[in-house]
């Protein structure tokens, strides 16, 4: 009875074991069952909460994708809110395990994350009023109060490569950025134009996009720095969603109504 009551007790530490995994990698906390991913909260069709709470968009279903091929049901799921500004951080502190939040790779946010993807590429637009006839794209900028977030480099690339004499107004979320343009408070809005047309789409008497996009943006997934176990697992699944086809449907539902053009999908090139 002794020697059955010692291996009953050591069967039961070895199964919590294997079922905690190493809680220091993203792969290894998905065996939990549970995992933590930062989205945006306002961004329509791409990734919004809802007044009923739910969250919606083409990220929302790229996240739901990802942590189901890491064995994380959507019910295992936290969704915080990741804020231009605050992604990075809530990768290093812990806070949110994978980020899926228009998350553009550049080479200074690699040097404190890591990324996987890219799973969706698009350009830089612009935002104005829909009575607005003067400003046609970036060029013509200049004297105008120009919105976009904090931790955006959008707005400094209209500065710095097309407008020099624009008004930088700043908000925490471009819904904010929405607001103050129908206001009037701003002359225009700046990120990438798959964002922009969500805004537009709904309210299409009110604003309207402009000009040609004027950059390249590859959105990635962020993952903790140095974690690439959790990378190439993540790249399996943004690669798995495409050849799938449920990459192009998630696209064509969240996306396809506001009438912006299908792109072709990415290649994934963040590997190393």
């Amino acid at each position: 009875m002794i020697r059955r009551a010692a291996l009953l007790i050591a069967v039961a530490v070895l199964a919590t074991a294997c079922g905690s995994g190493d809680s220091s990698t993203v792969i290894g906390r998905a065996g939990s069952g549970k995992l933590t991913i930062g989205i945006r909260y306002d961004q329509p069709g791409l990734s919004e909460r809802r007044l009923d709470g739910k969250f919606v968009g083409f990220d929302v279903d790229v996240a739901k994708y990802v942590a189901n091929e890491l064995g994380v049901k959507e019910s295992g799921i936290t969704f915080k809110e990741a804020r231009g500004a605050a992604r990075e951080s809530m990768l290093e502190t812990g806070e949110a395990d994978l980020i899926v939040a228009s998350y553009s790779i550049t080479d200074a946010r690699k040097e404190k994350v890591s990324f996987a993807g890219p799973y969706f590429e698009t350009g830089q637009g612009m935002l104005v009023r829909y009575t607005e006839t003067e400003i046609q794209g970036p060029e013509t900028m200049n004297g105008r109060k120009l919105c976009s977030v904090k931790g955006s480099t959008s707005a400094q690339k209209v500065t710095t490569d097309f407008s020099q004499n624009v008004q930088i107004v700043e908000y925490g979320q471009y819904s904010d950025c929405v607001v103050a343009l129908m206001a009037g408070n701003v002359d225009a809005v700046t990120t990438d134009e798959v964002i922009l047309a969500g805004f537009a789409a709904e309210n299409p008497e009110l604003l309207k996009l402009v000009g040609n996009t004027f950059s390249t943006e590859r959105y990635g997934i962020g993952v903790p720095k140095g974690d690439e176990k959790s990378r190439a697992a993540v790249n399996d699944a943004i690669a798995k969603m495409i050849t799938s086809g449920e990459w192009k449907r998630a696209l064509e539902r969240n996306v396809g109504p506001s009438g912006y053009e299908i792109p072709q999908p990415p290649r994934i090139t963040e590997k190393d």
